[in-house]
């Protein structure tokens, strides 16, 4: 069986064996701000072997996300190991790929728990063991120095949406109502939206002024981190209700 715990662009937290920090890293394609580093830790009371993958992140048109390798351009040490319970590691990573990058790059840091022999099953036949294996991922985003985002709101309006279902959950049959945010992003580095407070501003199905300001930790619970690429854009839904079809005013506070 395999958990995987989201925090990448949800940040879902779920019950594990260890624990990985920082979830969110961001550093540069040059300088002395072209390495960084994360601590794993064994939560488990028995022995955790564990090894580390890079994987590269990029989005569609459609908004879907797609995973490519690219050990190849970190330098990752160490690249495995084993923690005895309670046990820490810190890992150091270092970009090796293009210094000049034009743009910012996404990447997972998949910390996977490692498979460990199992003792015999009962002679008997009548014993079963199954295994749970973690697989934390961080999010770790490479730009070019000197870069800025420029985000700014596509489109803004009411949706009737099926919210996704947590993990381990059923999934939900009801339907929510909220708002619709389509940001795009014209510069050359990544921007993290939900480091802001956002403000929406419009009217409710009676045509009465409404605003409604959602805080960054509100922001975190409902969309993660708010990454949107360079050059790219990204829909996100709020559970925010009550806004009626005219379209929805954005700006974000400081």
């Amino acid at each position: 069986m395999l958990a995987i715990a989201a925090a990448i662009f949800m940040l879902v937290p779920v019950a594990s064996a260890m624990r990985v920090s920082p979830m969110v890293l961001e550093i540069e394609s040059r300088g002395t701000n072209a390495s960084a580093r994360i601590e794993v830790q064994n939560l488990n009371k028995g022995n955790l072997p564990f090894q580390v993958r890079i994987l590269q992140i990029q989005f569609g048109k459609d908004g879907n996300m797609t995973e490519t390798p690219a050990d190849d351009k970190f330098l990752v040490f160490p690249p495995q190991g084993a923690l005895p319970p309670g046990g820490r590691q810190v890992i150091r990573l270092q970009w090796v790929g293009d210094a000049e990058i034009a743009t910012s790059q996404a990447f997972y840091v998949a910390v996977e728990q490692l498979p460990v022999p199992l003792d015999p099953v009962a002679k008997d036949g009548l014993g079963a063991q199954v295994q749970v294996l973690y697989n934390m991922r961080a999010l770790l985003v490479v730009a070019p120095p000197d870069s800025k985002p420029d985000v700014s709101p596509a489109s803004v309006r009411q949706v009737n949406y099926q919210p996704p279902a947590l993990p381990g959950a059923a999934e939900s049959l009801s339907m929510q109502d909220g708002v619709e945010v389509t940001l795009r992003n014209e510069g050359r580095r990544h921007a993290m939206m939900s480091n802001f407070g956002w403000r929406l501003e419009g009217k409710d199905r009676d045509g009465k002024y409404l605003r409604v300001d959602v805080s960054p930790d509100e922001l975190i619970k409902a969309i993660g981190t708010g990454y949107v690429p360079p050059l790219g854009e990204r829909t996100f839904r709020l559970p925010v209700p009550g806004f009626g079809p005219e379209p929805v005013k954005l700006t974000f506070i400081q």
